[in-house]
């Protein structure tokens, strides 16, 4: 699945999402609100992080682990798509900025 084809599917899911609050006389997540899910869900990511590091062990912590990046992953889609930011290009962009500034600090070879 592409990062495009997973954009489309996050923004599948929060027609749904909004489907289903409408559904039950609720309104639609504002961008705002994805915002504060994310930080609530990288909140989760950090939890299970210390998990693996043995702070915090539980059973299922692989499967957890992973469901919660697919969720803060949703969430970065979710919102570079609705402030139209081109997530692949700025990600490229920014690799290739850090790769460049960390190659300058390595010693010249001999």
């Amino acid at each position: 699945m592409t990062l495009q084809d997973m954009t489309e599917k996050a923004l599948q899911v929060r027609t749904l999402f909004a489907e289903v609050d409408a559904s039950r006389s609720r309104r639609a997540w504002t961008t705002d609100e994805v915002m504060l899910g994310f930080v609530g869900d990288v909140g989760d990511l950090a939890k299970l992080v210390l998990g693996r590091a043995g702070v915090r062990p539980r059973p299922e912590l692989d499967e957890e682990l992973g469901h919660e990046l697919a969720d803060c992953l949703w969430s970065l889609l979710v919102l570079s798509a609705e402030y139209g930011i081109d997530l692949e290009g700025e990600f490229a962009r920014l690799m290739s900025d850090l790769q460049l500034s960390l190659e300058r600090k390595l010693p010249a070879p001999d």
